[in-house]
């Protein structure tokens, strides 16, 4: 293998940028420079998403670009889509190589020999963290789901669950810490069905990762609702390195739909994961997530959803609308919604979620927190984190980047951002 550049792009979920960063470094130490996808490269690697027609419609447009933009150049593509649809990947022109999950932590190996297609490794646990930003890291802690919702290709895509173990996950953070990173956001397929095949769990977890001293701050990111237990909200709510933030993905305020997805909680649960989380952090950042235009949402059970949703005290909403995805039981399903009607709820659904982000950031309005500063410069100005998840933004300045400080939000500004004023 000659090429000496190679440019990464990846679409989906936090755990396809982990495992884009660590095939990365698997190519840097082979001597390769690391290009934008918008530059010119010698090769480029694509990690697909297969969640959504959305995500599968960019993928294939990056191909796209990216032959057009070197029409000489090597393209591989990894990820879900690419374990989902291989042969139609390797149908498109200029396509060279397409490795699905467990093959693609081969890829240099493969582009180095011709021919050579790793062997599947089905059930095998491949750790990755993200190491790309100065700042943060995602660190994969768990892979695949055991739940069958009726709309996912996951499972399909990523096989059973299974996770790392608690020991590797620490001995993982300890190096990322070692690198200046301050921030650690543990990311899964199913986070919350960590350890269970080792008889370990989330709990244990980060029970031991608030005892490290190389991180200063951990996030969980999305956690199905039955697996978000009162333990882990009322460690969280004692923790001064778990940070008050929560992505718990709603997708119906309906029980019939939500029946008809095949979740495995109703409304009831769901609300009083939030009650919960509230009594103990009332400025915690909750983000849910919700499906719009399943198979049989009638509008009774979108008022239903509205009406559920508005009395949440939840901080935003990501909103998505359904899309057929071969090979799962809701492709069956009677009952299609039109696709304006699914647009006019999307929108419905946006404009509330702007009313409650508006509603959390006024609650925070005054209030003094610990903001992470980041290394971009938009505009005369670079950006940070609070500990519940509020950007906010500064004058920048390079002695603030990847420092933490405490500030006071002043007030929040156009475009969606607090600004602030630094007292330490």
């Amino acid at each position: 293998m000659n090429s000496k550049s190679v440019a990464f792009h990846h679409f989906g979920c936090k755990v396809n940028y982990a495992e884009a960063s660590s095939i990365a470094r698997q190519f840097q130490e082979k001597g390769f420079e690391i290009r934008s996808i918008h530059d010119p490269a010698d090769i480029y690697v694509i990690s697909s998403c297969a969640v959504t027609s959305v995500a599968e419609k960019k993928c294939r447009a990056a191909i796209r670009q990216a032959h057009k933009k070197n029409p000489k150049a090597t393209i591989a593509i990894v990820g879900c889509l690419a374990e989902l649809k291989p042969d139609a990947l390797l149908a498109m022109e200029g396509v060279d190589l397409v490795l699905g999950h467990s093959r693609k932590f081969h890829l240099p190996e493969a582009l180095e020999n011709p021919g050579y297609i790793p062997e599947k490794e089905e059930g095998i646990y491949i750790p990755a963290y993200s190491s790309g930003d100065r700042t943060r890291s995602f660190l994969k802690i768990q892979d695949g789901c055991n739940y069958c919702c009726a709309y996912c290709t996951i499972p399909l895509a990523r096989g059973k669950s299974r996770s790392d173990t608690i020991s590797n996950v620490v001995n993982s953070a300890r190096e990322i810490g070692r690198h200046g990173i301050h921030e650690i956001v543990l990311t899964g397929v199913n986070i919350g069905d960590f350890g269970t095949a080792n008889g370990e769990s989330l709990y244990e977890l980060i029970r031991e990762l608030d005892s490290i001293d190389e991180i200063s701050r951990f996030r969980i990111s999305s956690i199905e609702p039955d697996l978000l237990s009162d333990e882990i909200i009322e460690f969280v709510a004692g923790s001064q390195r778990f940070l008050p933030h929560f992505h718990i993905p709603l997708q119906s305020g309906c029980n019939k739909t939500l029946k008809a997805m095949r979740r495995r909680y109703d409304r009831e649960l769901y609300a009083g994961r939030i009650e919960k989380i509230r009594a103990l952090l009332p400025n915690a950042c909750i983000a849910a997530d919700v499906i719009v235009g399943f198979p049989g949402e009638t509008d009774i059970d979108f008022v239903e959803t509205m009406a559920f949703i508005k009395q949440l005290d939840i901080s935003y909403l990501h909103v998505f609308s359904y899309s057929i995805r071969d090979h799962t039981f809701a492709s069956t399903m009677p009952g299609r919604v039109p696709e304006q009607v699914t647009k006019h709820r999307s929108e419905k659904l946006h404009r509330l979620s702007e009313e409650k982000k508006k509603h959390f950031y006024h609650q925070n309005q005054g209030c003094e927190v610990r903001v992470l500063y980041e290394s971009d410069n938009t505009n005369g100005y670079m950006h940070g984190f609070s500990e519940n998840y509020i950007k906010v933004k500064t004058p920048f300045n390079p002695l603030l980047m990847n420092t933490i400080r405490t500030v006071k939000l002043i007030m929040p500004s156009d475009d969606g951002c607090f600004i602030d004023e630094i007292t330490t």
